[in-house]
Parts: structure tokens; sequence; C-alpha cells
């Protein structure tokens, strides 16, 4: 007579090898999940990012090119006056605006009328002009170049775009 031994069980060998392939598999799965959220993280950023710096720029492009010059004592007679990380300029319709940098914000005064142009979430770090063909003796076109540098606020690896691009006026009043 044969005894047959039915009892078939795994070895505590072969359960330990099983856990650490299976643990393998879950870290290396764990990784590409954690670095797939960071990288939607930071594209969503930047994606704000880019839609924040258009709508500036577009909003500066426009009311800098429709500047005019100075005939209601803004400025004292010239298209623009450029300061430190500012630029004021009268307006087609007759008034006063400027564009300035303010704790990190970028911002326009119309005529004592202060607005954010940045919203909380962006950091602006740069914020400079050139001005070129505003002398009265030179008849040139005027052009504003503008410089600007601004990054996303938070922890870790955020996404900073630096932006530069040149403006003539359109109204010369020369």
């Amino acid at each position: 007579m044969k005894i047959q031994n039915n009892n078939r069980a795994f070895t505590l060998v072969e359960l330990l090898v099983t856990a650490l392939i299976f643990s393998i598999v879950i870290g290396a799965a764990m990784g590409v999940f954690v670095s797939s959220i960071k990288l939607q993280r930071y594209n969503l950023a930047h994606q704000q990012l880019l839609s924040q710096i258009s709508y500036a720029v577009e909003y500066i492009d426009r009311a800098i090119r429709m500047a005019r010059k100075d005939e209601i004592g803004c400025i004292d007679g010239s298209n623009y006056l450029e300061t430190a990380s500012s630029i004021k300029f009268a307006t087609y319709h007759g008034q006063c605006w400027r564009f300035f940098l303010e704790n990190g914000q970028l911002k326009i005064d119309r005529d004592g009328e202060e607005y954010d142009l940045t919203s909380d979430d962006f950091e602006v770090t740069s914020f400079n002009f050139q001005v070129s063909g505003d002398n009265a003796g030179d008849r040139l076109q005027p052009r504003v170049t503008v410089f600007l540098d601004i990054k996303a606020k938070g922890s870790g690896q955020q996404p900073r775009i630096k932006i530069q691009t040149a403006i003539s006026q359109r109204n010369l009043d020369l």
C-alpha cells in the first residue's frame, strides 16, 4: 500500500519571493503614478502661467499701441515716461495710465484707479521697459520694448517664463 501525501502548500521561500516581486511591481507602478501626477501639476501651472502672461502682454500691448503724445499734463509733453519697473503715458481717451510692478504683481493705474493684471498665484520677478524714438527731434516712430519675467508660486519645481515684445505706437502726433 502506498500512502499519498495530498498536502500541497507553499514554502516560506516561495512566499517571500512572491511578496518581493509583488512589492517591486507595486513600487514601480506607484513611482510612475506619482511622477505623472507631478508632471500634470507642472503642466497645468505652466498652462495657467501662459494664459496669465498672454492676457497681461496683450493688455499692455493694446494700451501702449494706442498711446499718444501727452497734451493733458500727464508726463510733460512726451509720449512715455519710463521709470524702474513702470511706464506712464497718455491715452487717446485723454486719460493718464501707468503700468507698474508692486509686490510681485503687475498692476495698472488708470487715472488714479489701480487694478491687478496678474493673479496672486504668480509672481512677476522683473518688469522693465526700453523706449526709443520718443525724442521730438528724431522724428522716429515711438517704440516700447517690454521685458517681463514671471513664475508660478508654490513649492517644488515651478514654471517660469521670460518674454520680450516690442510695441510701436499707432497714433503718431509727432
